[in-house]
């Protein structure tokens, strides 16, 4: 009888009249995957999953060498690559791959493509440049070629995008990095980013929570302070973390900040706060996506423990993947040993663990396939970046000011004008479009003396400001400032600026009637720019940061 009545129930919860209590046959492919590898490791593998290590691929054998102990010996989940180049890196990941129990999760920084790390790649404007755009299909457009740029390279997870609002236009290490200091225009760039990196099934992370854009310190030399009110925080840095939880982004990634209205133990960098990793991140924003330390060898974070005690801080916080750690052995025994005095439970180890194998499933490390070497370089370099670069461009660069309409500049045969660069970037492929359409005579390399003299002899002046760095956001030198004032009070002048938009900050532009900011020093900026101050583009960018007080 009773044999009976469990046949019969058995029989009722295979065709779904009863929930199956055991949960062993409802469990999805994923599930069983991540459960048979957790179940499959010791311990020490176990925690090994929580650590990512920095590779690079223009080191010396010592450095493999190191790699592939600690791939062996602790079990590490995986790698975030620095700098080398494509080649290097594939070969090199094969190598790492093939000797890992578990298959490795691999990173890199890649906010603007490889290029921000590896040579023989393609780069994309920076994200202050791509804030300019208002058609934001072609932020997504990037982002998805980014993504294909990375799976090709054996890369399942990309720290980006930056999302912290750059507030502040001194910001030493935000700065162009950020999307701009508009939060709803932040959020929409980095959507569309986002969208476009994991539709190709790679892992986006959104950085620097709780919000790295209104510091002025690098948290790679110190620890900075973020002095907002919790309600000023919630309204405005949280602000995309919010709206990117919904499009579900994969990782996001914890800054180290000291936040006083967030966490009151004074000093405890942010990344270290269980009331900001667990209570905020994971519980009150509901966050369950995987989270990241920001390196835990930058001082931010180093400075407040010792290697080792610091990795254990920052898994107790609530983090998930502990990134780039001075000592990921010392990490290591410090959690096993934290684990074994039951000061971390297995429910505590398991959360993080089998989020990291869900994560790798995910990007199909469940069936590992090595990076297919040849054809690499040709694939990463595809005239299809060439013509994304020029799409962005062209909807990026800015008017500012068009005082009397000054611009556009057309060919007259009784206008004369001069050109005078500035700034220790080249101007080349920008002089020669500009000379190919215009009366136009370089007077840079007359003494400074002589060219405010030989300016007046001309109806109008193109100073074009050229940074070599256009990552820069310090303010143009004394000496140029002088001198863009003084010709702009005596001639017409249009300035256009091919770096930050930050240069400008203590210029007086009063006088300067004809203002463009084409935000990088590329040559594809630089041939853009002159269709446009020449009328044969129109320029459609609007500023995604302010300049003063009246350009906003």
């Amino acid at each position: 009888m009773n044999k009976m009545f469990i046949i019969g129930v058995l029989l009722l919860t295979s065709l779904g009249f009863f929930p199956n209590p055991y949960n062993i046959e409802s469990k999805s492919p994923k599930e069983k995957w991540v459960d048979s590898i957790y179940n499959s490791m010791s311990l020490q593998e176990k925690v090994g999953q929580l650590f990512m290590v920095a590779a690079y691929s223009n080191r010396p054998k010592s450095h493999v060498d190191s790699i592939q102990n600690l791939i062996k010996k602790n079990g590490i989940g995986g790698l975030i690559f620095f700098q080398g180049g494509p080649v290097r890196q594939a070969k090199l990941t094969n190598t790492y791959q093939s000797l890992s129990k578990v298959p490795l999760l691999i990173g890199i920084d890649a906010e603007w493509g490889l290029n921000m790390r590896l040579d023989s790649t393609s780069g994309f404007p920076y994200n202050m440049t791509l804030g300019a755009i208002q058609d934001d299909a072609v932020i997504k457009a990037i982002g998805q070629q980014i993504g294909k740029h990375s799976k090709r390279l054996g890369v399942h997870l990309n720290f980006a995008p930056v999302v912290d609002i750059n507030t502040n236009a001194n910001n030493p290490i935000i700065g162009v990095r950020s999307f701009g200091e508009d939060k709803f225009n932040v959020t929409q760039k980095a959507i569309a980013f986002t969208e476009g990196l994991q539709s190709e099934g790679v892992l986006a992370c959104a950085k620097h929570f709780p919000g790295h854009g209104d510091t002025a310190t690098d948290s790679h030399k110190t620890l900075p302070v973020v002095n907002f009110s919790e309600e000023r925080i919630q309204n405005v840095e949280f602000y995309p973390y919010k709206a990117l939880f919904k499009k579900e982004v994969a990782g996001v990634m914890v800054a180290h900040l000291s936040v006083p209205s967030l966490e009151a133990e004074p000093g405890l960098p942010s990344s270290l706060s269980y009331n900001i990793v667990t209570n905020i991140l994971k519980g009150q924003l509901n966050y369950k996506g995987l989270v990241f330390t920001d390196a835990l060898n930058m001082k931010g974070a180093a400075n407040f423990k010792a290697p080792g005690d610091v990795d254990l801080a920052a898994f107790k916080a609530g983090n998930d993947v502990l990134l780039f750690t001075n000592n990921s052995t010392k990490g290591i025994l410090k959690i096993v040993e934290a684990y074994n005095n039951n000061d971390i439970s297995e429910a505590r180890l398991a959360h993080s663990v089998k989020k990291i194998l869900g994560a790798k499933y995910d990007v199909n490390l469940n069936k590992f396939k090595p990076i297919e070497i040849e054809g690499l370089i040709s694939d990463l370099n595809s005239d299809a970046n060439v013509d994304l670069n020029k799409a962005a461009m062209s909807k990026a660069i800015t008017i500012c000011k068009n005082q009397n309409k000054i611009l556009p500049i057309q060919k007259k045969s009784a206008e004369n004008i001069a050109f005078l660069k500035l700034g220790d970037g080249d101007s080349k492929p920008f002089f020669n479009a500009l000379q190919s359409e215009l009366n136009v005579y370089n007077i840079s390399d007359l003494e400074a003396s002589v060219r405010l003299k030989e300016q007046k002899k001309y109806d109008k002046v193109i100073i074009s400001y050229h940074r070599s760095n256009y990552r820069d956001v310090k303010k143009i030198s004394a000496e140029d400032k002088m001198l863009i004032e003084q010709i702009a009070k005596s001639n017409h002048v249009v300035l256009n600026v091919f770096a930050s938009q930050y240069c400008l900050k203590e210029l007086l532009l009063e006088h300067v009637e004809g203002l463009i900011i084409s935000y990088e020093n590329t040559d594809v900026a630089q041939l853009t720019s002159a269709q446009i101050l020449v009328g044969k583009k129109e320029a459609v960018g609007k500023l995604p940061a302010s300049i003063n007080a009246e350009l906003k």
